[in-house]
């Protein structure tokens, strides 16, 4: 009796053994360490996630000299600015342009306006005299015409030759007299057009002077309005600040922007740009308050990609309209954004580490089949950083391996392919005629077992 119980105790440990053994076996905990996952349904989400910088939507602009070209001044340097983020007030101060240059132009042109000074001294002095001289040339000449003409008069009891001798020097100094009006009106005309000439030469150095007066004065620069200060970027993405150089074509040198409304500007690699469109939600983080979470919209995507300094590959633009703002918000923040360029929802899906692929053509997992595992062709779909849509060739119920079953080696007939994919496969082995034939889903029986199942 004893001994029977003794049998019948071995003979349960020896039962429950071998069951703990085949349980254990086939576990997600097996001996050859292999990772299990159930097939996920639910939201299946693609984001791409950029790093980006918060700019107001409008500003004002604060702008040096605008005629900087009219005086061939075409680069300024910023000789003093004050520190960006003060909160200015209208008409206050805000940086000081480095003079030289225009002082320099100054000297210069003040030296020429005392030159055409005294041009036109001198023209004024000779054309005076010249014309004083021309109206003494013509009251002579009147003397003579009334000279020869009393002389006319008191010949007339003369001799016929003595007569009309006089008569010819009457009409000699008449037209002499006439010759020299004509020329005292041509010489007029012209010293007019000389000093005319010379009065246009002084006044336009002169208001050439009195304009690079003006424009010194503007190397002083306020405020136009109240708000921000904010150093403005240069064409290289630097912001321009003390030391920088502004140019005549560019003169701003800081803006104030509209805190009331700010965008998230930021750069998607061209491998992502179809990706992108306008009206996609965006979650928006800050890296100056890391537990600050906003939220935004995509407003505008770049038609025309372009190349980043310190970067060789092409990117496009991307304007983010922040949703909400408050007063923590400053231009220039970093922000990180993550971009939702699709959503699905009831989607199955499976981790990236669980899909495998033959040929190049042909994605497969392994599925948990009993005590072993199987080859199974998916369709996939969508694809984020960590997951896989599957749109045919799995269940919900059904669980794959994250990593290679212990001593796996696939070919083409151990896959279970989808039917309704044959052909449409790019480089389908399976339309190979020197290449096994693959067994489809329909018409596959055995199932491969793991190693002490």
């Amino acid at each position: 009796m004893i001994s029977n119980k003794r049998n019948l105790a071995i003979g349960a440990i020896i039962l429950v053994a071998l069951i703990s053994f085949f349980i254990w076996s086939g576990s997600d905990g097996s001996e050859t360490g292999d990772l299990i996952v159930k097939v996920d349904k639910g939201e299946f989400v693609v984001d791409i996630n950029t790093t980006g910088e918060l700019e107001a939507i409008s500003s004002t602009e604060i702008k040096g000299p605008s005629k900087l070209r009219n005086y061939r001044v075409y680069q300024v340097n910023i000789q003093h600015i004050i520190e960006e983020g003060t909160y200015v007030e209208k008409g206050q101060y805000v940086a000081r342009l480095d003079p030289s240059d225009i002082t320099t132009r100054i000297k210069d042109t003040q030296l020429e306006l005392d030159e055409k000074q005294s041009q036109f001294e001198q023209t004024q002095l000779d054309t005076t005299l010249q014309m004083r001289q021309a109206r003494d040339n013509l009251v002579n000449l009147k003397y003579t015409v009334e000279e020869k003409r009393l002389v006319l008069e008191q010949s007339q009891y003369e001799p016929p030759a003595t007569i009309k001798k006089n008569q010819m020097e009457v009409d000699k100094a008449i037209r002499a007299l006439k010759q020299a009006e004509e020329e005292y009106d041509i010489k007029r005309k012209q010293n007019v057009a000389k000093m005319q000439e010379v009065t246009a030469k002084l006044q336009k150095v002169r208001l050439e002077l009195d304009g690079m007066m003006n424009l010194q004065n503007e190397f002083t620069i306020i405020a136009p309005e109240a708000g921000m200060l904010i150093y403005k970027k240069g064409w290289d993405g630097k912001p321009i600040k003390e030391g920088s150089q502004i140019s005549a074509w560019e003169p701003t040198v800081a803006i104030l922007p509209d805190l009331s409304a700010m965008n998230s500007v930021t750069y998607v690699n061209e491998v992502d740009i179809r990706k992108m469109d306008e009206g996609q939600r965006v979650d928006i983080g800050l890296d100056a308050f890391p537990d600050k979470k906003l939220t935004g919209v995509v407003t505008r995507v770049a038609n025309v990609g372009e190349q980043r300094p310190n970067s060789d590959a092409k990117v496009f633009e991307l304007t983010i309209k922040l949703d909400a703002i408050d007063e923590t918000l400053r231009p220039g923040m970093t922000t990180s954004n993550k971009i939702y360029t699709t959503v699905k929802e009831d989607v199955l899906s499976v981790p990236l580490e669980a899909l495998h692929s033959f040929a190049d053509s042909i994605s497969y997992v392994y599925v948990k089949d009993g005590l072993g595992y199987s080859e199974q062709e998916v369709e996939l779909g969508e694809t984020n950083a960590n997951s896989a849509e599957i749109i045919s060739g799995l269940k919900e119920t059904q669980e794959v391996y994250l990593s290679l079953p212990t001593n796996s080696k696939v070919e083409l007939d151990d896959i279970a392919l989808l039917d309704h994919l044959n052909g449409k496969r790019n480089n389908d082995p399976t339309n190979d005629e020197s290449a096994s034939p693959a067994k489809s889903l329909s018409d596959r029986g055995s199932r491969r077992q793991k190693p002490g199942a």
